[in-house]
């Protein structure tokens, strides 16, 4: 029996593997078979996380957390979860392998996923000119024309704050008009460097090193057209991946596990969530971290609220002193 299993390796997962570490807890980490690190494995230069002003590589940034988290005795295994039982005072996490594991409490830190276009070239040119986070890439993006697809909310977001590096900015859209907010579109079509391309679907993206332009195809005329741009971000959605969880925990109206307040708690004693799969608007490193520190310590003072097993009771016939 275990004190605490942290489900999760992105910075949510090892932050409270840390915390747990220290506190002497020993947890286990179940960090994936093939999305070891989440999402910012898939990043090249991370220049806003504190403690790196000339900038770390995505993929060294998550060894670090995992090195400091094994340094305190976290266990790091790289499997999936398979099915999760999280009533009762006994939690059940079974792996891929058909490994059973039981803890006292559980720490849900899955992440999210940025939905994607599905296309070939998308994944071969992300981080060289393809990326889903404005704030994490857009410094990189100075003087030079790219484009945003999506027409939501977070689209005319990504958009806006591009424009602050950006010499322009195309918002690519499928339809003739967006789905945004309204004060989100006024913003975005009163910004003179955004340029709205209607009834438009990315269907290829073009660039050996980097991207150097996108291939559109009209969603009325079915017309095919070429634009260049020198980078492209794909904002329309994410989703938080609670899928482990269904039919246990409590969601939102956003599909993130609900938890109380700012605190890490879920519907179900014992069961905290961290990062990403909490939240549907910040999703940096830096916050699913500290997100991750507040289920470490939510999760230990939980553990120090349960009853300690009682001492076997023992006569001094059954106590043998040896000395020599």
């Amino acid at each position: 029996m275990r004190e605490i299993i942290i489900i999760g390796s992105g910075p949510a997962g090892y932050t409270a593997a840390i915390y747990a570490a220290r506190a002497n807890l020993k947890p286990l980490v179940i960090a994936s078979s093939v999305e070891a690190g989440g999402e910012l494995m898939n990043t090249t230069e991370v220049e806003n996380y504190p403690g790196f002003p000339e900038g770390i590589q995505g993929p060294d940034l998550m060894a670090q957390f995992q090195a400091q988290a094994e340094r305190f005795g976290a266990e790091v295994v790289y499997d999936d979860v398979a099915s999760l039982e999280l009533e009762g005072d006994v939690k059940r996490v079974t792996l891929g392998s058909g490994e059973t594991h039981e803890a006292k409490s559980i720490i849900v830190a899955t992440g999210s996923a940025y939905r994607k276009l599905g296309l070939d070239d998308e994944e071969r040119l992300s981080g060289h000119g393809v990326s889903w986070c404005a704030t994490c890439d857009g410094f990189f993006f100075r003087e030079k024309t790219i484009a945003v697809v999506g027409g939501g909310d977070s689209a005319m977001e990504e958009a806006t704050f591009l424009t602050r590096f950006a010499s322009k900015v195309y918002v690519i859209h499928r339809r003739d008009s967006l789905k945004a907010s309204k004060i989100m579109q006024d913003r975005a079509f009163a910004n003179e460097k955004i340029e709205f391309v209607w009834n438009s679907e990315v269907t290829g993206i073009t660039g050996d090193e980097g991207v150097t332009g996108v291939i559109l195809n009209d969603t009325v005329t079915g017309e095919v057209s070429a634009l260049d741009v020198q980078g492209l971000f794909v904002a329309i959605g994410n989703d938080p991946r609670t899928h482990v969880v269904h039919g246990q925990l409590d969601l939102t109206d956003d599909g993130t596990i609900a938890v109380s307040g700012r605190s890490s708690k879920t519907n179900l004693p014992g069961v905290f969530a961290a990062g990403d799969v909490i939240d549907p608007h910040y999703r940096q490193a830096v916050t699913a971290a500290a997100s991750g520190t507040v289920a470490a310590l939510d999760a230990e003072e939980y553990l120090a609220s349960l009853p300690q097993a009682p001492l076997a009771d023992a006569s001094e016939n059954e106590l043998a002193v040896v000395t020599h």
